[in-house]
C-alpha cells in the first residue's frame, strides 16, 4: 500500500493537522515508512508465541466481578452543579 499526496492530505485533514501543501511529500513518504515497517512485522512468524502482559512472565491480578459499594446515587449527584431526576445535568452544547 502506497500513500500519495492526496491521502496523506486527507489523514491531515481528519486529524485536525495543518499541513502546508510543501511538506505534503514529507508527510505522505513518513507514512509509507510507517506502512513498511508493520508490513515487515507481518513478516513474522508468531506461531506458538503466546500473548504476554509484561516483559517478565506474571499473571494479572483477578477480582470477582460484583459490586460492592452500589446504590449511592444522592451521594454522588451531591457534587453535581446540576443533577435532575437521578442523572448529571449538562449544558447543551451542540445546537
Amino acid at each position: 500500500m502506497s500513500i500519495d499526496l492526496e491521502t496523506a492530505a486527507k489523514v491531515a485533514k481528519l486529524a485536525r493537522i495543518r499541513v502546508e501543501p510543501d511538506a505534503l511529500p514529507v508527510l505522505a513518504q513518513e507514512f509509507n515508512t510507517i506502512l513498511g515497517f508493520i508490513a515487515q512485522l507481518n513478516e513474522v512468524d508468531v506461531t506458538g508465541v503466546e500473548p504476554m502482559t509484561s516483559v517478565t512472565p506474571m499473571r494479572l491480578k483477578r477480582r470477582a466481578d460484583v459490586v460492592t459499594d452500589g446504590d449511592q446515587q444522592a451521594k454522588v449527584l451531591s457534587n453535581a452543579p446540576d443533577a435532575r431526576e437521578g442523572f448529571f445535568a449538562v449544558p447543551k452544547v451542540v445546537e
